[in-house]
């Protein structure tokens, strides 16, 4: 189906926004994600500024046939696949966020940004379950599970959801919480977008505290050595402490800084929650490996967001990641000879988060996908301007995650998935409801998600 057969006058009478479609003089930016290697091509895009837009979107496109797909920021676009039949729903324009320091919880609009959140819960010592980016949206993340900073002692973030906004396939705003709606509730903390378009989320913040984070930088070429003591080393930490360790090729690049600009390292990033003398401790054994550099100091919320060191801006990038039920020795050297320092792959950054602690499933708290049954997360990412850099980048990835398929977990992380066909992100019991709770609200599967979930008739 076209856009043509959108009823346009009346959608765009209706928009408190606007309507871009095909030839329109600012298509190309309409349809773009920030993850620029995903080339969208949906029959019209809604750039939303109110939930009433959200409906008046729905409603159309429904009517005309045509399905909805809704996007803050685009970072995970890819699963998305083609959106031939689909009308875009931007939501980048809704960017509202209210703190109620008393009950401490946030009221956020769909394209609200983590630095939003960060920003306006800083003044009362308080703060969101943020990504390690600033510019990752609220929402998608979310409704993804959410892997912060302090994940291994507060869990995912979905699981701080106590209410949404949504519109259901129907065209119907709701209010869904426990108890109005509890398996529309369950079902979108965690599992994905398929179910309804959020266009608010509220949900608990914590006690920010005095967190020290940052960065030990050692030469690529001593990976081995570092990654072994690393690993060895998350086997003593306490639930305060959240790592990464990490290979890093840092580009020539002028947004690169300086001081890393066009070098490459392995590093551990870190935040711990324990104090001072308690961090320093715990951070003896890797000090004692002479790193280059150590950035490890306190740091505010917006300092969180930096030391992942992500791209402030769009890029075209490529990549993918799974989980692992261990991390013996013999994984961190299949994990090194795809990716470390002599291999054919050199991706921008390939790294192994630790997990466990309150990242533990928690059914009784949390939604669809409350924890991770899972002991490390593996993610990689390579700067891919060109198709054929996409195509290489690809079967790096592919040839990692076949070295690692001893290891691997049998569900993934659904934020941290960018491709098709990899193991989904819930056991069986838990695709099956998600499966039910899409055909009681959205039997003809108007609502597509970037990790769909298809109507499972009751």
């Amino acid at each position: 189906m076209s856009s043509n057969e959108l009823d346009v006058p009346a959608l765009r009478a209706r928009l408190d926004g606007s309507l871009v479609l095909p030839g329109d003089p600012s298509w190309d930016d309409a349809r773009q994600a920030w993850q620029l290697t995903v080339d969208q091509h949906p029959d019209a895009v809604v750039l939303a500024a109110s939930a009433a837009d959200v409906v008046a979107a729905v409603e159309l496109a429904r009517g005309a046939g045509l399905r909805v797909a809704a996007q803050g920021t685009g970072h995970n676009a890819s699963p998305l696949g083609s959106l031939a039949g689909t009308v875009l729903i931007k939501t980048s324009g809704m960017r509202g966020v209210v703190i109620d320091p008393d009950a401490r919880t946030a009221r956020v609009e769909a394209g609200a940004l983590w630095a939003d959140v960060t920003a306006a819960a800083a003044p009362y010592g308080l703060a969101g379950l943020a990504g390690t980016a600033a510019d990752v949206g609220v929402v998608g993340y979310s409704l993804g599970g959410g892997l912060s900073w302090l994940a291994r002692s507060r869990g995912l973030a979905a699981n701080q959801v106590v209410a949404a906004e949504v519109v259901t396939a129907d065209g119907v705003l709701r209010r869904v919480d426990a108890d109005s709606d509890p398996d529309l509730f369950w079902a979108i903390r965690g599992g994905g977008g398929s179910f309804a378009v959020v266009t608010a989320l509220e949900f608990r913040l914590v006690e920010l505290g005095a967190p020290l984070g940052g960065t030990l930088f050692w030469p690529i070429e001593r990976a081995a050595e570092v990654l072994h003591a690393w690993r060895g080393w998350t086997a003593t930490l306490p639930d305060e402490v959240t790592s990464v360790g990490r290979l890093l090729r840092f580009p020539m690049m002028e947004e690169v800084p300086e001081a890393v600009r066009g070098r490459s390292f392995v590093v551990v990033e870190l935040v711990s929650a324990l104090d001072g003398g308690a961090t320093d401790a715990a951070l003896a054994p890797l000090r004692a490996l002479g790193p280059v550099m150590d950035t490890v100091h306190p740091c505010t919320g917006a300092e969180l967001a930096e030391i992942h060191m992500d791209p402030p801006g769009p890029m075209p990038g490529t990549g993918d990641g799974f989980l692992l039920d261990a991390l013996p020795a013999e994984a961190l050297d299949a994990f090194l000879s795809v990716v470390g320092p002599e291999a054919d792959f050199p991706v921008l950054s390939a790294e192994v988060r630790h997990l466990g602690g309150a990242l533990a499933p928690q059914p009784a708290a949390g939604g669809a996908v409350s924890g991770f049954d899972a002991a490390f997360a593996v993610f990689c990412v390579s700067i891919t301007p060109v198709e054929a850099a996409v195509k290489a980048t690809h079967r790096g990835l592919d040839a990692l995650s076949e070295a690692m398929r001893p290891w691997s977990a049998p569900t993934g992380y659904l934020n941290f998935a960018e491709r098709a066909g990899g193991a989904p992100f819930a056991d069986p019991a838990t695709l099956d409801r998600l499966g039910r709770v899409k055909a009681a609200y959205d039997p003809a599967g108007t609502i597509r998600g970037n990790h769909p979930v298809a109507p499972v008739p009751a």
